[in-house]
């Protein structure tokens, strides 16, 4: 295996950011392979690494652009003695192939994880050095997320997402060098058991050779407060610091393969002392329950699309905590690293989402659904063995990238599939039977449904720890003059969900309604704030009426880019923040709401 851990710099590791203006050029035509772009761009433009290019560009062409497109960037690479040298990518959307000195080094599908390639053998030390990307950005049915590739008359390819969001595509993450010794660790897994007020850690230790393992824990002042040897084993924590939403507390663990006094390779990390689980209706943390409140999120900002900014993720985590909010869900695909680590610290829990989205052929297909008019099938033997195939990598990826961060306390493997036909449960059985084995702390595991699963037709609600539903009752069904009518089928769903939740919590992921920032009426009309803040009124009567209901994360945190379309002004404007991150009238609402909802 190939280790996604996050880079660091000590005595025995070292790693060089290969951020900055890369070269770039189109390749509408697929030629680039052929005329030998790996051995350098012939036409190129500067681009920022990372960075989403679409939004970088006055040219409708280019902000739309959907096919092959290249990178290149040169670095100096000092000698460097013993050790293995990688090359690490955080993301490239969806999917790429990379050259290192005009040689083949890797590929990769998914543009949500990190890859790492060994090019150990292909650079030259002391000397200048050339990385060449091929990168495609296209849709189709066997990867995720899904959705097609139209070509218009004019010969151009164009993305036909069956998802809400915009197809941003590129280098999207940070890219580094990553030096580490030939023996070194590769993966760890840790954990946490209480017992009374001291922790138990378990831990696990892969690394590729078969020198001793040492293992250390450090508190926050840097005093030791546990050791232990081999490769897997217990730590034993007395008095411990539980990591919880108050105080988010971390301690330090380091693990070091050693060979007597000497280091051959050191990894530090931190390390939050908390379980999660689901014990009948009730979340615990720590063994106490929680009320999740929060957000569904989306990468997305002004002019940098998806690319992590710190000053746009500190901004984010102030108001998500200003307006009392717990939780979000990286709706709907794996964030930047850079998210988890910032939310260990600020205390804010995660549902961690795998990019399974727009499993329904058409964006639109959830109107049909949910009146109930169309033929939603979509798992047909013809796109299942691939599908499957890629959903399982990017479920793989995901849980070992983010399983050791205290502030991930589920995997979300689905949003918004068709699953009222057996051919979706006999499809995500296996993918959650196979989540499941990856994460040794066993956290939950769900999927957001949409609104034509409901308990008497969804098939695959049984495979989840909690259910969580995506519901529009006010905006997409009876809105507006309807809002009455809206309330009593949203309470007609949910009496027939409580006799599926006698045994099983159930929260919201996804609610909410399009609202203009300077759109004030009354009395209210749908897209106006007034009207935002009845509909938020409505759904907290119903949720409120129900004990198995432990949570709310509504849709969404701010307004966000979309494909155009006739439903869409400039994006999706269900934002409880505009897209520059300013308070709508709602955010007051959820704010008196959540500071004393427990």
């Amino acid at each position: 295996m190939e280790s996604l851990l996050y880079p660091c710099i000590n005595a025995c590791r070292k790693s060089v950011c290969l951020d900055g203006l890369w070269k770039m050029q189109f390749d509408p035509s697929s030629c680039g392979k052929e005329s030998g772009w790996m051995n350098g761009l012939p036409d190129s433009f500067s681009m920022p690494v990372p960075g989403s290019f679409a939004d970088l560009f006055t040219e409708k062409e280019y902000r739309d652009y959907c096919g092959d497109f290249w990178y290149e960037t040169k670095f100096f690479l000092e000698k460097q003695e013993g050790k293995e040298i990688y090359l690490r990518f955080g993301s490239v959307t969806h999917r790429a192939e990379v050259y290192v000195n005009g040689k083949y080094a890797g590929a990769h599908e998914g543009g949500f994880t990190p890859f790492v390639i060994n090019i150990t053998d292909l650079v030259t030390q002391d000397a200048r050095n050339r990385i060449v990307v091929k990168v495609n950005n296209e849709l189709n049915e066997t990867s995720i997320p899904c959705g097609a590739t139209a070509v218009l008359s004019d010969g151009r390819k164009i993305a036909k997402p069956y998802f809400d969001f915009f197809n941003y595509s590129g280098i999207q993450r940070s890219v580094y060098l990553v030096f580490v010794p030939k023996e070194s660790i590769l993966d760890y897994d840790t954990v946490v058991t209480l017992e009374g007020t001291d922790a138990r850690v378990d831990y696990a230790i892969q690394t590729s050779g078969s020198h001793e393992v040492v293992t250390e824990i450090f508190d926050r002042k840097g005093n030791k407060v546990a050791e232990n040897k081999g490769k897997e084993g217990a730590l034993f924590i007395e008095n411990a610091h539980l990591w919880n939403l108050d105080d988010p507390y971390l301690y330090s663990i380091v693990f070091r393969i050693v060979d007597g006094d000497q280091d051959i390779d050191k990894y530090p990390a931190r390390l939050g002392i908390r379980t999660i689980q689901v014990q009948g209706k009730k979340i615990l943390l720590n063994g106490e329950e929680i009320y999740l409140k929060g957000y569904g999120k989306h990468e997305d900002f002004e002019v940098i699309g998806r690319t992590f900014n710190y000053s746009v993720a500190k901004r984010d985590f102030a108001l998500m905590k200003w307006s009392g909010a717990n939780c979000f869900r990286t709706s709907h695909y794996p964030y930047a690293e850079e998210w988890y680590q910032m939310a260990d610290e600020e205390g804010i829990l995660i549902i961690d989402e795998v990019p399974a989205v727009g499993m329904m052929r058409s964006l639109m297909n959830f109107a049909a659904a949910g009146a109930g008019g169309k033929d939603t099938r979509f798992f047909m033997a013809d796109i299942v063995p691939q599908l499957q195939e890629n959903h399982k990598q990017a479920i793989r990826e995901m849980i070992q990238r983010d399983k050791n961060h205290p502030s991930v306390i589920a995997f979300s493997i689905f949003n918004e599939p068709e699953t009222t036909y057996q051919e979706a449960y006999d499809y995500f059985k296996p993918l959650f039977d196979y989540a499941r084995t990856l994460d040794r702390q066993n956290r939950p595991l769900t999927g957001a449904l949409l609104v034509n699963s409901t308990p008497d037709k969804c098939c695959c609600h049984t495979l989840c720890d909690f259910i969580s539903l995506n519901r529009y009752y006010g905006w997409y069904i009876a809105g507006g003059p309807d809002l009455p009518e809206a309330e009593k089928a949203f309470r007609r769903e949910m009496d027939a969900w409580n006799t599926v939740c006698e045994n099983k919590p159930l929260i919201f992921t996804e609610f909410g309604a399009d609202t203009s920032a300077f759109e004030h009426k009354l009395p209210s009309v749908m897209w106006s704030q007034e009207y935002q803040n009845e509909y938020y009124e409505m759904n907290f009567r119903v949720m409120d009426s129900y004990d198995f209901v432990k949570g709310e994360l509504v849709w969404n945190f701010a307004d966000f880019q979309t494909t155009e379309g006739i439903m869409r002004v400039n994006g999706n404007k269900k934002g409880i923040f505009t897209r520059n991150r300013q308070p709508k009238d709602a955010a007051f609402l959820l704010k008196k709401r959540w500071e004393t909802k427990s």
